[in-house]
C-alpha cells in the first residue's frame, strides 16, 4: 500500500479498519484513511478546512448530514500520483502529531 510505504517509519503509527477503510494513526490520533470507497478521509486543523476546500478533489466529510470541520474527503482521481497523495497524507500526519496522545 502507498500510505504504508510513505509513512511506515513514524513514531507511534498504529493500524486499524475504521470509517469503511484502513486508518493510520499517531500515537492514537486518526491522521489518515485508504477509504474503501477509493480516495482518502483525513484529518486537518479544523481552521484549516475551508481554505483546504479549495484545493482540487477536496471536499467536505459529512457524518449524519453535517460537514465535519477538520476532516476533510479527497477524491481518488485527486491521489492518483504519488506526490498530491504525500502532501495530504503529510498533511494528515501533521495534524495528528500536533495533538496529545491519546
Amino acid at each position: 500500500m502507498r500510505i504504508r510505504r510513505m509513512i511506515g517509519d513514524e513514531p507511534g503509527l498504529t493500524e486499524m479498519k475504521m470509517f469503511g477503510g484502513l486508518a493510520f494513526l499517531i500515537h492514537g490520533n486518526m491522521s489518515v484513511s485508504a477509504s474503501g470507497q477509493g480516495g482518502l478521509l483525513l484529518r486537518v486543523d479544523p481552521d484549516q478546512t475551508d481554505a483546504l476546500l479549495d484545493e482540487p478533489y477536496a471536499e467536505s466529510f459529512v457524518m449524519r448530514g453535517r460537514a465535519m470541520d477538520g476532516w476533510l474527503r479527497v477524491g481518488a482521481e485527486g491521489v492518483v500520483e504519488d506526490e498530491p497523495l504525500e502532501r495530504w497524507v503529510r498533511r494528515g500526519i501533521d495534524y495528528a502529531r500536533s495533538l496529545p496522545p491519546k
